[in-house]
């Protein structure tokens, strides 16, 4: 119970429910939260071995919690994991609530980010070199600092140059330029820095009756902050883990991707 404990003390670094699960009322699956248990222990597990071995004290952190194969995606969400004590890593990422249009910045044990009803039991992370991480660890410990470039309207597929909405892998991108560079003073600027240095979105190819059936029943769905020439013609520019990771070792920014995978509980 000691070592289970070590994951489970989270922060909010705004008020909020129990971050990042469904608003739908049923009985916890027993299978299911070991399995996230399982993957958190084997993730920081790992984590740990980076740091006695490279001095990792940060990494880009990443989960499956849908399936994303019909776009060509593994992955679905990432956020920041930093080693906070020894032995302890915690994340802070960008959630949005229960389908809600608005989304906060949370910091979380590894547990908390890994006890959604994952699509697949699978962790990835790019280790940044180690002057990223020196100049994203100071940004990711303190309150104020990680909510700088925060802009709580929320869009799940928010375009990647536009400043209406905001999606959770768009704040963790905006937030690296900013913690980078002492020039990225607010969103327009950190897009430009992105821009500048070969971020390239991934484009999602969402028919009219997708895009229609998306806005109207959810309110975490907009295609309104799209320029009229992309989003009539189905190409959705938006940022994805995938996109990420991707640009992460392109630019030099960070190496390779790690995989870690544990069984799932039931067969999907």
């Amino acid at each position: 119970m000691r070592r289970v404990s070590f994951f489970l003390v989270g922060l909010f670094l705004a008020a909020g429910a129990w971050a990042g699960t469904s608003c739908e009322q049923r009985q916890p699956d027993a299978r299911v939260l070991m399995q996230g248990l399982a993957l958190a222990q084997a993730t920081q597990e790992a984590l740990e071995a980076d740091y006695r071995r490279a001095g990792t004290e940060v990494v880009v952190l990443a989960r499956a919690g849908q399936d994303l194969s019909a776009y060509k995606l593994r992955y679905s969400h990432l956020g920041f994991a930093y080693r906070a004590d020894p032995g302890i890593w915690r994340v802070v990422h960008k959630l949005n609530q229960c389908g809600a249009a608005e989304a906060d910045i949370y910091r979380e044990g590894l547990a908390e980010f890994f006890l959604d009803d994952l699509w697949r039991y699978e962790a990835a992370w790019a280790v940044p070199t180690p002057a990223v991480q020196t100049h994203l660890l100071p940004v990711l410990k303190n309150d104020r600092r990680a909510v700088v470039l925060q802009h709580r309207p929320y869009n799940m597929v928010s375009y990647v140059w536009g400043l209406r909405y905001q999606q959770s892998n768009q704040w963790a991108i905006e937030t690296l330029a900013s913690a980078i560079d002492p020039n990225v003073t607010g969103r327009e600027t950190a897009q430009a820095w992105l821009r500048l240095r070969g971020y390239e979105p991934s484009v999602l190819n969402l028919g009219p009756l997708t895009r229609l059936g998306a806005r109207v029943t959810r309110a975490n769905v907009a295609f309104d902050d799209h320029p009229n020439d992309q989003r009539f013609s189905n190409r959705i520019e938006t940022v994805t883990v995938d996109s990420v990771f991707a640009w992460l070792s392109r630019a030099g920014l960070a190496g390779p991707v790690t995989r870690l995978t544990v069984p799932a509980p039931n067969p999907r």
